[in-house]
């Protein structure tokens, strides 16, 4: 069991469950690279524009660069945030530190100053990797400006030329006999979306994780024929693990890295590597069901598309096996554990109409209402879940645990679904004040908080509004300190403050007074209903 301090583990009688039941296997991550890199050493098991990577290269590499990181001093259970884009490295880089045990921090491409210095400080991070420019952004800067401003010991790792930092290439060492973890440690942390500010830390273990992995690459009938499309941010949940890039190497296929998600940098890899399998987000889909009426391209060999991330409109659903030559399959999931899937066997109104139904036959499911009391069958109600790979606390957040989980260890996922008699999930919106652009979760309260600091804003309350494309966008409603500033000011703000694109506001509405509830609280979903209006008056006129 991991010692990691501020790690809930699952109670005893539950892990001893887990493992009885098979689910837990006692393997780590470095372990199961070595297993398959041992079966299929000469299969390749990753393309990254020119470079192919067989499985005993990357295994050779984690090797390496594992001795490299124990030489600069990185040790089990150090934190490391990984901050790379859809590149090789990232994985060698990740199997590197599950091999001697320390834990990558998962920060996403999108993420600047705000994100980026929270998650150094709030982990007690070690080392901090990064790509020197990628993706039109200068990484090498944004780790000058962390240094210097929140973490001077830290340990820049860059993939390219040293300069101040240190080279990645230049940890390439002789391998060496490391400890490593047990598999009931935490082998990373991930990024949640929620609702309450900067993104809280989700510690996953060796085994949960590869639980939920084995049982999807199987859902998903994966093997080694098959080539996966890494098409969104590899360091996402959805294409890391459901089944997602681990999947692929569990079932000892291939996969192939895009370094953008859309059609002309994604349908040419397509055609040319023969990809079978890759997941998009709603807006994405859409894109690509567009650009395919236009684009002459092969894309015979393509036979399943994961769309999850956020809800599939079923008009849009239902276009995809004729669009894109493939079948659909819905994935509704999150950081925290439970996963959801279309099966084979669905029914077409199954596939375009839910998001699902779990992996496991032992993920518990309830659906309440406000008074967490059971709703009928059918109806629509709050989603709670415990199971083989849901977590049971964020990483040191005790007070935030009280309110995130209950008493007996129910995570509040922060969704309103409600459940067919197949079992399968419809789900209906959120509870939590939280925007999911296109699959990116926006933190109102978070958004709220700098906007506050501007001295021309007097309050301010960050709505979702609907998007054709991206399901939802963002709207600040403002009430101004003295006169309104312009909206491109409080944009360009916020930016200087450091935070990712995805979380400036796409809307900025000046107001005299907010609408409250009975309680006093203000009442967004007014604002939200409000905004709606405006955009169908906007539409029609």
């Amino acid at each position: 069991m991991s010692t990691l301090d501020g790690f809930t583990p699952w109670p005893a009688e539950f892990a001893e469950r887990y493992r009885a039941l098979g689910y837990w296997q006692g393997q780590t991550m470095g372990d199961m690279l070595r297993e398959r890199a041992q079966t299929h050493a000469n299969r390749e098991a990753l393309i990254c524009g020119e470079r192919r990577w067989r499985y005993a290269e990357l295994d050779r590499r984690a090797d390496a660069l594992a001795a490299g990181f124990a030489r600069i001093g990185l040790v089990a259970q150090d934190r490391v945030v990984v901050q790379l884009p859809n590149v090789a490295e990232f994985f060698a880089v990740c199997f590197a530190l599950f091999r001697i045990g320390a834990i990558p921090v998962f920060a996403l491409p999108a993420h600047r100053r705000a994100e980026i210095g929270h998650f150094v400080t709030f982990a007690e991070a070690k080392a901090y990797v990064i790509a020197d420019q990628a993706l039109g952004f200068n990484y090498r800067a944004l780790a000058r400006q962390v240094k210097a401003e929140v973490a001077p010991a830290l340990q820049v790792v860059v993939v390219g030329e040293a300069e101040e930092f240190i080279a990645l290439d230049s940890l390439y060492d002789t391998p060496c006999a490391l400890p490593g973890p047990a598999a009931g440690d935490v082998a990373f942390l991930q990024l949640s979306g929620g609702s309450t500010g900067l993104p809280k830390l989700i510690p996953r273990t060796h085994d949960d994780y590869l639980y939920s992995v084995r049982a999807s690459a199987d859902i998903c009938g994966l093997g080694v024929d098959d080539v996966y499309l890494c098409a969104l941010p590899v360091a996402h949940n959805f294409p890391f693990s459901s089944p997602g890039t681990l999947g692929v190497f569990h079932a000892g296929g291939k996969v192939v890295l895009a370094m953008q998600p859309g059609p002309e940098t994604a349908f040419p890899l397509i055609a040319a590597e023969r990809v079978t399998i890759t997941a998009l987000v709603p807006p994405l889909a859409m894109i690509w069901l567009d650009a395919a009426q236009r684009r002459r391209q092969d894309m015979a060999s393509l036979r399943m598309l994961q769309v999850g991330g956020a809800r599939l409109a079923p008009e849009v659903a239902q276009r995809i096996p004729a669009g894109l030559g493939c079948r659909l399959q819905q994935v509704f999931g999150m950081a925290e554990g439970l996963v959801n899937y279309t099966r084979d066997d669905d029914s077409d109104a199954l596939v375009a109409g839910t998001q699902g139904h779990a992996i496991s036959p032992h993920d518990e499911i309830r659906i309440l209402d406000d008074d967490d009391q059971p709703v009928p069958a059918g109806e629509v109600g709050h989603l709670l879940t415990r199971g083989p790979y849901t977590i049971r606390g964020y990483y040191r957040a005790p007070e935030h645990n009280l309110r995130a989980f209950t008493a007996d260890g129910f995570y509040r996922t922060g969704d309103l679904v409600r459940q067919l008699p197949s079992g399968h999930l419809v789900v209906e919106g959120r509870a939590k004040d939280q925007i999911n652009r296109g699959g990116e979760k926006v933190a109102a309260a978070e958004v709220e908080e700098h906007l506050l600091a501007h001295p021309a804003v007097h309050d301010a309350a960050l709505v979702a509004m609907p998007d054709a494309y991206l399901g939802e966008k963002s709207c600040a409603f403002i009430i101004a300190q003295g006169a309104p500033v312009k909206p491109v000011e409080l944009n360009r703000f916020l930016r200087q403050r450091g935070i990712a694109d995805y979380k400036i506001p796409d809307r900025i509405v000046f107001v005299d007074r907010f609408p409250k509830t009975g309680v006093g609280k203000v009442d967004k979903r007014a604002l939200r209903e409000h905004i709606q209006a405006q955009l169908s008056l906007a539409a029609q006129g």
